[in-house]
């Protein structure tokens, strides 16, 4: 088990710096990108007229404080009613569902997922302070109601846009385990070549099309 305290005071320099550098990328990245951004949020109502292009749904970050979480819409707009006729089918174990070819995503909603660029609007949450460019993926509260406490080690840093899950090949055979695994191997590794090591990774993935 990681030590709570030790892992929240233990690199204050790391984290300050952290901090400092997600507030400057994601407000450089906001600048640069809000003009594809804008597009896409017009080519995705266009996909689902009369339904807003943003995704927005209350996520768990750090020490377990709930945050409202923002993403491209890539579902339809009653996504989360349909959930529930969909969860015997879940594909992955523990806490987490997802489905392969999950009939929810609309014509759009696939590419963008392959391409990861559904994840931008986080970009907002980054600079709010929310989440972190690199961390653990932020979790559902329904999915946090189910964690033990090993589990919840998760918690003890801010949740990230990517991880080493994130740029994983073929992410979602991972089990829950193994995903969990993952993190916490971040929480213990933290360190700026460890971020920059993931977030080119990142890149690679995006270029790759390497998403759901």
């Amino acid at each position: 088990m990681l030590d709570k305290r030790e892992v929240q005071t233990g690199k204050r320099l790391y984290c300050a710096a952290k901090r400092g550098q997600d507030i400057l990328f994601s407000l450089l990245a906001l600048l640069v990108l809000w003009p594809f951004m804008l597009l896409l949020a017009l080519v995705i109502y266009i996909d689902s007229p009369g339904a807003s292009p943003f995704f927005v749904q209350d996520r768990i970050g750090l020490n377990g404080k709930p945050f409202r979480f923002i993403k491209f819409r890539s579902m339809v707009p009653d996504a989360e009613k349909k959930l529930h006729a969909l969860l015997d089918k879940n594909e992955m174990d523990g806490p987490v569902f997802k489905i392969r070819r999950d009939p929810r995503i609309t014509r759009v909603g696939s590419f963008i997922r392959r391409c990861s660029i559904d994840e931008l609007p986080q970009l907002i949450n980054i600079l709010k302070g929310d989440m972190s460019i690199v961390g653990p993926r932020p979790a559902l509260p329904r999915e946090v109601k189910k964690y033990d406490d090993y589990e919840r080690q998760r918690l003890y840093v801010r949740p990230g846009l990517t991880c080493y899950w994130q740029v994983q090949p073929r992410r979602n055979d991972l089990s829950f385990d193994e995903w969990l695994e993952l993190d916490l191997k971040y929480i213990r590794e933290r360190s700026f070549a460890t971020d920059w090591k993931i977030i080119f990774k990142t890149f690679s993935a995006v270029i790759g099309m390497e998403g759901e």
